[in-house]
C-alpha cells in the first residue's frame, strides 16, 4: 500500500518550478520531471516592499519561467523553500523573518489560484535537508541535522529517514535557542537569542562595533544591514577584532550544536549557507572542539556537498516525491492506493 498525493507529478513529460526564497535573494529554477535543471535565474529579494511586494515578485518570476518553457511540456507544480515556519495543517507561511510585516501569509493558495497548479511550501532549511538527503553528503543517513547558517540560522531535522516539522512547523528553528538561562525573562526581537550572535545578521551588526571598516554606521538598505562579508574580509586580513568576534560566534554555535546532539543523538551534522563560506575551516575546527568537549559520543560534523543548490534540490525532490508533498501540505487530501 502506498501513499500518493492528490497532486502528483507524473513520470511522463512535463516540468516543474523550484524556488529558493532566501533572506537576500530569490532563485528560480525550471526543471524536468526527471530532476534535470533546464533554466534558472537569481535576483535580489525586495524585502522593503513587504509581504505583498515579495509575493508579487515571486509571482512575476514564475510567470517569466512559464513564458520561457516552450516545448518542455505541461507545468506540473511549484515548490518553494521559505525563510520561516510553514504551518503543516494549513500551508500558510507563519513568518518570514527577512520580510518586515510577514505574518500568516497564505502565499501557496494565492499562487495556486494564479497559476492553477499545485504549490508546495516548506521551511528553507527543511528543503535543504531534503536535498542533502537526496543528492548530498547525507545520502543513506536516516538521522541527521542540516544547519543553515546564512543571514539567519535554522535547521532541517531528519529522524528515522523523514523530515521532522513538529506540531506547528517550527521544529529546527534554532534562532530561538537561548544559551544564557539568566536571560530567560528577556524579550528578544524576531531574530531570537542565538541569531543575535550566530548569523550573518547578528555578525554584521556586532561587527560594526568592533571591526575597523565597519565604521559603526548603519547601512541604508535591509540587505546591506544583513551582509557580514566585510567581517570575514577583515578576518582574512588579520584584524584581531574580527577574529575574536567570529571565534566567539562559532563557540556559541558549538554549544548550540552540542545541545541539539543531546536531544536528537544524530549520526551527522551538516553545515551549509553563506556564512559557512567565510571561514569553513575555522568553523569546523571550533564547533568540533566544543561539541567533542561537551558530548562523549559526538557525531560527525561536516559541510554540505551541494552548496547553494541544496534548497533547490530539496524543492525538486518535493515535486517528484508524493510522500513529501503530503507531509508538507497535510491539509491537502491524500488518497491511499
Amino acid at each position: 500500500m502506498s501513499l500518493r498525493a492528490k497532486h502528483e507529478m507524473p513520470e511522463s513529460a512535463g516540468c516543474g518550478i523550484a524556488i529558493d526564497m532566501g533572506a537576500s535573494h530569490l532563485r528560480f529554477v525550471l526543471a524536468s520531471v526527471e530532476g534535470q535543471i533546464l533554466k534558472e535565474s537569481r535576483e535580489r529579494v525586495h524585502s522593503e516592499a513587504g509581504p505583498r511586494g515579495v509575493i508579487a515578485q515571486i509571482r512575476e518570476g514564475i510567470a517569466r519561467l512559464i513564458q520561457s518553457k516552450n516545448g518542455l511540456g505541461t507545468l506540473r507544480g511549484i515548490a518553494i523553500g521559505v525563510p520561516g515556519g510553514v504551518d503543516p495543517q494549513t500551508g500558510k507561511v507563519v513568518d518570514a523573518n527577512n520580510v518586515p510585516g510577514w505574518r500568516e501569509e497564505d502565499m501557496g493558495r494565492e499562487l495556486e489560484e494564479t497559476f492553477r497548479i499545485p504549490v508546495f511550501l516548506d521551511n528553507d532549511a527543511n528543503m535543504a535537508a531534503i536535498g542533502e538527503h537526496w543528492r548530498g553528503v547525507a545520502r543513506g543517513i536516516e538521522n541527521f541535522v542540516f544547519i543553515a547558517l546564512g543571514t539567519g540560522i535554522g535547521a532541517g531535522i531528519f529522524v528515522d529517514g523523514r523530515i521532522c516539522r513538529g506540531r506547528n512547523g517550527f521544529a529546527g528553528e534554532l534562532f530561538r535557542m537561548n544559551l544564557e538561562w539568566p536571560r530567560w525573562t528577556e524579550d528578544f526581537p524576531d531574530t531570537g537569542y542565538l541569531e543575535t550572535y550566530v548569523s550573518g545578521l547578528g555578525l554584521a551588526k556586532l561587527g560594526r562595533k568592533v571591526v575597523a571598516n565597519g565604521n559603526g554606521d548603519q547601512p541604508s538598505t535591509l540587505a546591506d544591514q544583513r551582509d557580514a562579508r566585510y567581517i570575514f574580509e577583515a578576518l582574512h586580513q588579520g584584524d584581531p577584532g574580527a577574529h575574536a568576534l567570529i571565534e566567539q560566534s562559532f563557540v556559541m554555535l558549538g554549544v548550540a550544536v552540542a545541545n541539539v546532539v543531546t536531544v536528537l543523538d544524530p549520526e551527522l551534522i551538516v553545515f551549509n549557507g553563506g556564512l559557512v563560506k567565510g571561514a569553513p575551516d575555522l568553523l569546523l575546527e571550533t564547533v568540533g572542539k566544543v561539541v567533542r568537549k561537551m558530548q562523549p559520543k559526538a557525531p560527525k560534523i561536516t559541510l554540505s556537498t551541494l552548496g547553494d543548490k541544496a534548497q533547490i534540490w530539496g524543492a525538486l525532490h518535493t515535486l517528484l516525491e508524493p510522500a513529501q508533498q503530503c507531509a508538507i501540505r497535510s491539509a491537502q487530501k491524500c488518497a491511499v492506493t
